[in-house]
């Protein structure tokens, strides 16, 4: 490698430090192909030198770096713990300079992990420091950009554009096309949550092409999304068409070279073991046949039988187990695929529903075209978390209904007035359980938005979800609306399905008007199964 001669020049003198540095080096060098394993092993490798030197500076410096290898492979609370610990060592020793690295990755993780509220802290007292002790255009510039991110997803969207609009100045001021990029992607989504379609969509058109034009295909999907989405808005369809069609190739062309790359490193894997399990076992050979020249030739006839047949029995083993878990790993990979496949199946009807709905007039069809769509779409994002994670046979069940409400909010254009709140922990629910909740969630936000809260009235919306000890979930839909809806009396199509999905659950519904409405449900798992 590159940087072995330097390696070894340090290491034949006990240079530790050098030693450090190098594998510092060797880390960027890993980080910016894209090998974030080998990246974080470099920055270890560099950490312990510095530990072993006790050089408080440089263990700040590499706790930062491994920190941001781990949020760089989703390992969010890992990084969270390296980076408080580089900020316990710069403030007990005054780094100030070092300081709002270890601060900034401390947001980062914070904010992967939903915690925006200690995010916007970290970042604020990182900008505080960065501007006293390091003031430069482009340190301010990505400070200013996370804090934006955490603005954006408090909700502050104005204060969230203003930041944006400071980071994109002074990017192009230092010409750091980095910035520059990141700032005008967050414009185009930050005026797109804000309504604000006409003045999202030339941001959003090049960050597209910035993108396409530097084959920089990270994050190119979303905002191929958020193209189409802002077309639709500006009942520009044949457009917002076009960009969804984009998202869907770019979306698969990623899926497959992830799932090459994963398939390449299962069987790297595989045949690695492979090796080490014969070195392991040659190893044992030998050492049995230092014992057994202290043994008679008849014993170790014995013994080297037994040894035999032991040794193919344990490889057999080995290798079926190999391969079970190589297979296992591959129908995972399927699994994701087919949820995958779905999820853009299910978007290519919701699409057509769109398309079909911008073509008529009687706004009783229209608004059941929207309410089909609205079905469709919960579903699909039930398939669209699946294939997002580890646990092909549960959802979290918070961050879904999260999504569903920003999409009905997004369908119903009442982002501005309508705040829906998700009072509830993290909960898995199995997708048996879950479409049937996401659909029965669906119809009462859909139903809530059109009758309780009329003539653009303002309000708000609570969810909650829990499950007992006795496995019997408890779910709660709450508004402070005008009152009761009427939407368990079952007289449309709604009031049907949501008295269909509950008796599905074997649950039980019921309802009450007071300062607004809400409704209860209980649902036994056990009995429905």
């Amino acid at each position: 490698m590159l940087f072995d001669k330097a390696m070894a020049g340090y290491t034949a003198v006990g240079n530790k430090k050098g030693e450090a540095t190098t594998y510092f080096k060797i880390a960027w060098v890993h980080k910016r192909r894209r090998e974030i394993a080998q990246a974080m092993e470099a920055d270890l490798q560099a950490l312990r030198r510095m530990e072993a030197l006790g050089d408080q500076e440089k263990i700040a410096d590499a706790l930062s770096r491994v920190s941001d290898d781990l949020s760089l492979q989703g390992r969010h609370a890992e990084a969270l713990e390296y980076a408080r610990r580089a900020v316990d060592i710069c403030q007990k020793n005054n780094f100030q300079r070092e300081l709002p690295y270890a601060l900034r990755y401390a947001g980062d993780a914070c904010i992967a992990m939903g915690d925006n509220t200690q995010a916007l802290r970290y970042y604020n007292q990182a900008l505080e420091l960065t501007r006293a002790t390091d003031p430069s255009l482009t340190s301010i510039a990505d400070i200013i950009n996370c804090r934006g991110n955490a603005l954006k997803r408090l909700g502050r969207y104005a204060e969230a554009l203003e930041d944006y609009k400071v980071c994109l100045t002074n990017s192009e001021k230092a010409n750091y096309p980095g910035g520059i990029l990141t700032a005008i992607a967050n414009l185009g989504e930050v005026n797109l949550l804000m309504g604000k379609y006409a003045d999202a969509l030339p941001y959003q058109l090049k960050t597209i092409a910035l993108q396409e034009e530097a084959g920089d295909i990270a994050n190119l999907t979303e905002n191929y999304g958020h193209a189409s989405k802002i077309y639709e808005h500006l009942k520009d369809y044949e457009s917002a068409l076009l960009y969804q069609k984009k998202a869907r190739l770019m979306r698969d062309s990623t899926a497959s070279i992830q799932s090459d790359a994963a398939v390449s490193e299962l069987r790297t894997r595989y045949e690695t073991e492979k090796k080490e399990a014969t070195i392991t076992a040659q190893g044992n050979q030998i050492a049995q046949q230092q014992l057994v020249q202290w043994l008679s030739y008849g014993v170790a006839a014995l013994l080297m039988g037994l040894l035999f047949f032991g040794y193919r029995s344990y490889r057999a083993r080995t290798r079926s187990n190999q391969l079970l878990a190589a297979k296992n790993a591959e129908n995972e990979l399927l699994l994701k695929e087919i949820h995958h496949r779905v999820k853009n199946n299910l978007e290519i009807v919701s699409s057509l529903l769109a398309l079909q709905s911008a073509q008529i007039d009687d706004q009783g069809i229209k608004d059941a075209m929207q309410e089909g769509q609205n079905r469709v779409q919960s579903i699909g994002i039930v398939h669209q978390k699946l294939y997002q994670r580890d646990n092909l046979a549960a959802i979290e069940m918070k961050d879904y209904f999260l999504n569903l409400s920003e999409s009905i909010l997004d369908s119903f254009g009442a982002e501005d007035r309508i705040t829906i709140e998700c009072a509830m922990d993290q909960l898995d629910v199995d997708i048996d359980t879950a479409v049937p909740l996401g659909l029965i969630v669906n119809e009462l936000l859909t139903n809530t938005l059109k009758y309780a809260f009329p003539d653009g009235q303002k309000g708000k919306v609570r969810i909650s979800l829990n499950k007992n000890p006795a496995g019997h979930l408890h779910l709660e839909v709450a508004d402070n609306g005008v009152g009761k809806t009427g939407l368990t009396q079952g007289t449309g199509f709604g009031g049907q399905l949501v008295s269909l999905l509950t008796r599905q659950l074997s649950g039980t519904m019921r309802e009450e008007s007071k300062n607004g409405t809400t409704i209860y449900f209980d649902f036994n798992l056990k009995k429905a199964a």
